[in-house]
């Protein structure tokens, strides 16, 4: 089944259409055939511009754990060894002080329409029948609908730098924010030989990184969309932090 021809799929991947190859026709002047990779670059500094608000929930939220790191260092001591007393009383503790553990998700789970949006308009030949102008669409002669992985296995592959420049970009983004906020919100390790201590330290660690394998494996437009939403995240959240100390 093609999704593209449910009627509010449809509706919301026509729309999508429309808009980047509006902005992609108004910035062909400038840009020429970078115009629809700017339009995405566009599209995602519209929508983060959009978040602000969640933005700074996030910060407040990190400022919120920050103020409470005491306290939630002392329920390690108590609960190190007992993973859901410790869970249970984090709860508690969150909830009296009316902190929302989840706030700090806020901009991603509010980016995620848009990406996937973004994602559908580059995978899809045809949009409920019409033919997707978007893959058509260049950055430096690779497809905007393509990811590393195809662009390495196809003739295409000597131009494979400007998305290895990306996920360069992306890793040290990812590396910036995660040893700032380590800095704005210090994390106390677990106690020594606490049940799955060495899991959460390697977790804490790498997950953020996550995003990089996502960015390599998904189309150029996609990855566009992530590397210019954390580059701007790393910004934001530097400016936030200092407004709301």
């Amino acid at each position: 089944m093609d999704i593209t021809t449910l009627p509010v799929v449809g509706s919301l991947l026509h729309a999508g259409a429309d808009l980047l190859t509006t902005l992609t026709a108004g910035l062909s002047p400038v840009a020429g055939g970078a115009a629809a990779a700017l339009a995405v670059v566009l599209l995602t500094l519209a929508v983060r511009l959009a978040l602000v608000p969640l933005a700074v929930l996030q910060i407040r939220a990190e400022r919120d754990r920050r103020r409470l790191a005491p306290q939630l260092a002392a329920l390690r001591r108590r609960y190190g060894h007992d993973t859901r007393r410790l869970q249970e009383a984090v709860q508690r503790l969150y909830t009296s002080e009316r902190v929302s553990p989840l706030a700090g998700c806020l901009p991603v789970l509010a980016q995620a329409p848009v990406l996937s949006l973004v994602y559908a308009l580059f995978t899809h030949a045809t949009i409920d029948g019409v033919v997707n102008a978007l893959l058509g669409a260049t950055l430096v002669g690779i497809p905007l609908g393509q990811s590393l992985l195809v662009v390495l296995t196809s003739p295409l592959w000597t131009q494979a730098w400007i998305v290895l420049v990306l996920l360069a970009l992306l890793a040290v983004t990812v590396e910036l924010a995660r040893r700032a906020g380590l800095r704005w919100n210090p994390v106390e390790a677990p106690p020594v030989g606490a049940p799955g201590s060495g899991v959460a330290a390697a977790s804490a660690r790498w997950v953020p990184f996550v995003s990089v394998v996502f960015a390599a494996v998904v189309p150029l437009a996609a990855t566009l969309y992530v590397v210019t939403s954390a580059v701007w995240s790393l910004g934001e959240r530097a400016v936030l932090r200092r407004l709301l100390r």
